[in-house]
């Protein structure tokens, strides 16, 4: 049974574009259901099926000890505030996302990501993060960071500073701080990961 009907598109932005479409639920019967895509009209995933990430995002361990994480702190205008997060990006035309990785960390940090290659391929798989109002999909790079935070590549329309957290202070932001969903996980599986290899929980 076909689930929807005659998906349009409604808007004509850079970036990022709404849809409507005739959604069939299961006993048959039509309703309107909304959408946002990043896509190209012929590309968008309800008709390409495609699983090729739209973007990236970074988890990278800093320091001799590897005992801290690289994160942004970045302002968001949708809630008006500052969210902490992971640096991450969008994957441009010919990139695949490890060379997306590096660039994205560098625009957004100032920093050196030198990704990992080993570890379970499922956790750069990639994935949808808000399903119910986008056909987004992003992967994950994980890795180690080098070099100092520097704002000289970053967009005049970004407003983000870099954070390096320690254990301590990872803790502290995900009990007391904003933060994205994605960022929570990953510092949830850093902070109960051993502290002599950060990142093992790759290898579950």
């Amino acid at each position: 049974m076909k689930r929807f009907e005659n998906v349009k598109k409604v808007t004509d932005n850079p970036f990022l574009n709404m849809y409507d479409m005739d959604a069939v639920k299961p006993n048959g019967d039509l309703f309107k259901y909304y959408f946002a895509t990043r896509r190209e009209d012929d590309d968008i995933r309800i008709r390409s099926h495609s699983t090729d990430p739209d973007g990236i995002s970074l988890f990278a361990v800093y320091g001799e000890k590897k005992d801290s994480v690289v994160l942004i702190k970045e302002f968001r205008y949708p809630i008006n505030d500052y969210i902490y997060d992971v640096p991450a990006g969008l994957i441009e035309p010919g990139e695949d996302p490890k060379e997306a990785a590096v660039r994205e960390f560098m625009e957004e940090t100032g920093m050196v990501f030198e990704p990992v290659g080993s570890g379970n391929a499922a956790a750069r798989k990639s994935a949808y993060p808000t399903v119910g109002l986008t056909d987004e999909m992003i992967s994950t790079e994980y890795g180690y960071a080098t070099g100092t935070p520097d704002k000289k590549y970053m967009e005049s329309s970004e407003d983000i500073t870099t954070v390096i957290a320690d254990r301590a202070e990872l803790s502290r932001i995900i009990r007391e701080e904003r933060i994205a969903m994605r960022a929570l996980f990953l510092i949830m599986l850093f902070l109960n990961a051993p502290e002599d290899d950060p990142l093992s929980f790759l290898n579950c």
